[in-house]
């Protein structure tokens, strides 16, 4: 008998797993696995769980938003043994859900987490805490971690860009020295995000057009202090693509970045909150996690 943990957060996505739940579990039971359920109780209850019994586990499911599948991912990252990560995303943006084709209807997504394609993807290492797809400081941040679950579940990807736009009128632009490979740059950024997927926020293409989950490789994204409105103006019009990319946003790849701050600052991992630090060396781990993926819809 196969055994697989599945793990959910029953707060996520409007509490919809709550009315799947039977469902979901029949969906693993058919295909050959003995199933042990576990709700999350709060904050990195979930990560502390996989740390304790993830090595019984052949397959551990996890049901929430990227936050929950980070803490599943980062208990799998202390394992001997790490099992396979399924993801049914039931939160309000899903960003790392998209990079894996993943269904937003949580009985097909459930589905692909025990018929799917295993897939080895890069880990993210933050001052020693692992992190999916996304590390990030600066303008907008913020809003993904202090948007209360209840504005998230009434209003999903909306309530971040309402938050979000509150927001502008007190940005700050922080001093920083990068670098990586033989470069090092020094100038005053707003914004700056190393990644791992294909869609950030909910939109696609703003990591690049070549994006590859096992290559070892992180996609860099930094946006230097607007002059004007109408800098901003040109910087989001080039983040969404309508013009070529603007002087004021320097982007890259490297598997290893140093990142430097006059002044502590607040770090996004995942959508939650990472801590602050004014000083980190953010380390790319090639293929350390396998997940399971929509295989054929990837690269259709």
């Amino acid at each position: 008998m196969k055994h697989l943990l599945f793990i959910y957060n029953p707060n996520a996505g409007k509490g919809l797993v709550k009315n799947n739940l039977s469902d979901i579990v029949d969906i693993f039971v058919k295909e050959g696995y003995f199933v042990s359920i576990y709700p999350t109780q709060g904050r990195l209850d979930a990560k502390k769980h996989v740390m304790r019994y993830g090595e019984n586990y052949k397959l551990i499911v996890c049901c929430g938003g990227d936050g929950t599948l980070n803490e599943v991912v980062s208990g799998v990252m202390t394992l001997q043994r790490k099992p396979g990560i399924g993801f049914i995303p039931a939160g309000s943006t899903n960003d790392f859900a998209q990079s894996l084709a993943l269904p937003k209807n949580m009985l097909k997504a459930a589905r692909v987490a025990v018929t799917g394609s295993v897939f080895p993807v890069d880990v993210g290492e933050f001052d020693k805490k692992p992190f999916i797809y996304i590390a990030a400081f600066g303008a907008f941040t913020e809003v993904s971690y202090t948007t209360s679950q209840d504005k998230k579940n009434l209003f999903g990807h909306s309530a971040y860009i309402m938050e979000g736009i509150k927001s502008l009128p007190s940005l700050k632009a922080h001093h920083m020295v990068l670098r990586y490979r033989d470069t090092v740059i020094e100038d005053d950024f707003v914004y700056g995000m190393i990644t791992n997927t294909l869609s950030v926020g909910g939109f696609k293409g703003l990591t690049g057009q070549r994006v590859s989950l096992d290559d070892g490789m992180f996609e860099c994204l930094f946006i230097k202090e607007p002059r004007n409105a109408m800098e901003w103006q040109q910087i989001i019009s080039a983040l969404l693509g309508v013009n070529d990319k603007n002087d004021r946003i320097i982007s890259f790849k490297a598997s290893k970045i140093f990142v430097k701050s006059k002044e502590r600052l607040p770090w996004v991992l995942d959508g939650e909150y990472g801590g602050t630090t004014n000083k980190v060396i953010i380390r790319n781990h090639r293929r350390a996690v396998e997940i399971i993926a929509n295989w054929e819809k990837m690269f259709s």
